[in-house]
């Protein structure tokens, strides 16, 4: 039986490429080489398309993947290259230019099939005030906000924001992810300054309510027929999960099965799901929650393509739920190639 062409698009032009590139590294371990033949790109900072390695068996462990400061100019390629008959596209992206439906346009134009979330789905779930009042219409509770857009008078948002929230709270770009230009604030002072960082990441700025709370997770998986996993938790050990202690310090540790009363597992297991129909979500996501010190159930934000390493949150609960890391992507695969075909059967 031939082998199913696998492409692996890593790298891009978001201040999330490093996790890209992690991630992309413990995808091309994990892959099935029974059932793939893997050809890898890199989206370089700047938006070129490099074409790199390619696999037919699982790669040795020191095997490393192309990045910004080892990248081979000789191998550029137009983007329109990566086309390939009949192959199955992994967008490992995060952030802008990555998982807001830029990509998944680009995938579409070529006709190709990939993995994850389609170009409506990506840009809504990548702009968290988008989620936010897409998810308020669908009767979600969502921690308190206020949108901060460029143009805005300030001084009139940050009366708002003092008058409708109470500090501290946290400022996060719209359309960021992986904690990159969040920060939160105890007072006026900070959060001007919080305002000015955010800002230059993105044009929409979020500013909610600092909440004492849980951070819990909840894993996504299916098109029309989405299932849910029981969720996971972040214990950190630090007092802001920022971007750092992520991915740099290590700072964090996950408990999985999170120990939570079983009504309230219920209940983020179904709002997750509900979350993902109503932004028209396809293949994967994870879902965030704050379960609040109060007993209450905030829905953070979804993330339509989570961290990917073997360590990341995302493929640690499917494997609690009894799917391993080289079965998710092959399951992935299959849903994107499922999409595909739904989609063409509908252009009549």
């Amino acid at each position: 039986m031939s082998k199913q062409d696998l492409i692996l698009l890593y790298g891009g032009r978001s201040a999330e490429r490093e996790v890209s590139v992690l991630s992309a590294e413990s995808v091309m371990r994990a892959i099935d080489y029974q059932a793939f033949s893997v050809q890898t790109y890199f989206i370089t900072q700047s938006g070129d398309f490099i074409q790199t390695q390619a696999f037919e068996e699982k790669p040795a462990d020191d095997e490393k993947l192309m990045t910004n400061d080892t990248v081979d100019w000789s191998k550029k390629v137009a983007p329109s290259a990566i086309y390939k008959e009949g192959a199955v596209v992994f967008p490992v992206l995060h952030g802008p230019m990555g998982e807001d439906g830029s990509i998944q346009g680009f995938l579409e134009v070529l006709k190709m099939p990939y993995v994850g979330c389609g170009i409506l789905a990506s840009s809504v779930a990548m702009d968290k005030i988008t989620t936010k009042r897409v998810l308020e219409s669908a009767g979600i509770p969502q921690v308190p906000y206020v949108a901060v857009v460029e143009g805005d008078d300030l001084e009139e948002k940050i009366a708002a924001i003092e008058a409708n929230l109470s500090y501290p709270v946290f400022t996060k770009p719209s359309n960021m992810g992986s904690s990159v230009g969040i920060s939160k604030s105890e007072n006026q002072t900070e959060l001007r300054t919080a305002l000015e960082l955010a800002f230059k990441y993105d044009s929409r700025v979020l500013v909610e309510q600092g909440v004492n709370a849980r951070e819990i997770e909840v894993g996504l998986l299916g098109n029309y027929d989405v299932k849910s996993t029981l969720p996971g938790e972040v214990v950190k050990d630090v007092a802001f999960y920022d971007y750092d202690a992520k991915y740099i310090d290590n700072k964090i540790t996950m408990a999985i099965p999170a120990q939570l009363d079983p009504e309230v597992v219920k209940t983020m297991r179904t709002n997750a799901e509900k979350a993902f129909r109503a932004i028209g979500g396809l293949g994967l996501a994870r879902c965030d929650f704050f379960y609040t010190d109060k007993g209450e159930i905030f829905l953070n934000e979804l993330n339509t393509m989570p961290g990917f390493t073997q360590w990341s949150m995302y493929p640690l609960l499917w494997d609690n739920m009894g799917l391993n890391y080289t079965d998710l992507i092959t399951k992935l695969v299959e849903l994107g190639k499922e999409v595909f075909q739904k989609h063409e059967a509908h252009l009549l």
